[in-house]
């Protein structure tokens, strides 16, 4: 049997080769990729803008899937033959003192993660270590499911932010991330839901997906210091302090975004005088994947409606320039191989 894979060989520079099946190894499991989304990051490593020591060409990209466990290598329940599944994307050691802990997205044994280091879910099949896997339900829908690796960095988020009912919190930011956070946050009860974004319909989605308010940039100004816990999942330039700004004193801001280089810093006086906790979150740890698939798994997470594309395989090439191109009416991309 044969399996495809887009390969990314350099910057600027992919293929799809065919090649035999992989078979899985001691404490692997291969899937059958059933979708695979493509995110910012995935843009980044295709246009080499990517930190040098978060990628290793050549590459097949994919950390954001979904699929069924068509085999297993030695050490490996032959039960999982047959699950739908999704898998965490960081290779965790498993030893070192902060996977001990439960913070697997911390952990000091060196970076490897499915998709950046590691062959990735471009393809038509991946092989990743069993014990990464989150198995689903029979009846889940793969489609959606792919977007189940971005709702765990959410899931993440919240944890570290400590949303609780009847609190005032704002997301910045109505990406996917930011809609996933809408969904999320939503089934705590907060009193107030405002999402921040300068695009006009991607507030107006964000409504439907259970936000009580959505505010242009300028609108939020006037809002500033009125929240209990702000999750910015934008990464644009100036969202950091501004949701900083957001915060009610002695307030909770969690930072999502993938900040570049040249990003306005956050005003230390102002964090010092208002006596703001601050987290960031990259990744996700084993604890949040398990939290976000437990929602999707009970209905309070619908990662559907933010599909608006899908391209097989061989279109990567197109499927890829459309992510980050500015079009507002393109939400999350979709390989179906």
């Amino acid at each position: 049997m044969t399996s495809r894979a887009v390969v990314v060989d350099r910057p600027g520079s992919h293929r799809l080769v065919t090649r035999p099946r992989p078979d899985p190894g001691p404490g692997e499991a291969l899937v059958e990729v059933a979708a695979a989304g493509i995110c910012m990051s995935d843009r980044e490593v295709y246009d080499g803008h990517r930190d040098a020591a978060f990628v290793r060409y050549p590459v097949v990209p994919g950390h954001e899937w979904s699929g069924t466990v068509v085999a297993v290598g030695g050490g490996v329940d032959p039960a999982l033959v047959g699950r739908r599944t999704v898998a965490e994307g960081f290779r965790a050691c498993g030893v070192c003192e902060r996977c001990r802990c439960g913070e697997t997205s911390l952990c000091t044994g060196g970076y490897a993660e499915t998709g950046f280091t590691e062959p990735g879910a471009f393809a038509d099949h991946v092989a990743v270590p069993a014990r990464l896997l989150h198995p689903l339900r029979d009846d889940a829908d793969l489609r959606a499911a792919a977007l189940l690796e971005p709702s765990a960095v959410i899931a993440a988020a919240m944890r570290a932010g400590r949303a609780r009912p009847g609190e005032r919190i704002a997301v910045v930011g109505a990406g996917t991330l930011g809609l996933l956070a809408v969904q999320l946050l939503a089934a705590v009860s907060p009193a107030e839901l405002a999402v921040v974004d300068p695009r006009g319909a991607r507030g107006r989605l964000a409504l439907g997906f259970g936000a009580s308010a959505a505010l242009s940039p300028a609108e939020a100004e006037s809002a500033n210091g009125s929240f209990d816990l702000v999750v910015e999942t934008a990464g644009a330039p100036t969202t950091a302090a501004s949701s900083c700004l957001l915060a009610r004193r002695g307030g909770r801001v969690v930072l999502t975004g993938m900040f570049t280089a040249g990003a306005v810093g956050i005003d230390p006086v102002h964090l010092s005088l208002s006596q703001l906790e601050v987290r960031s979150v990259f990744g996700a740890s084993s604890a949040a994947w398990v939290e976000a698939v437990r929602a999707f798994g009970a209905g309070l997470l619908d990662p559907g409606p933010l599909i608006t594309h899908e391209f097989p395989l061989e279109r990567f090439g197109e499927a890829v320039a459309l992510v980050g191109g500015g079009d507002p009416g393109t939400g999350k991309v979709l390989l179906l191989p």
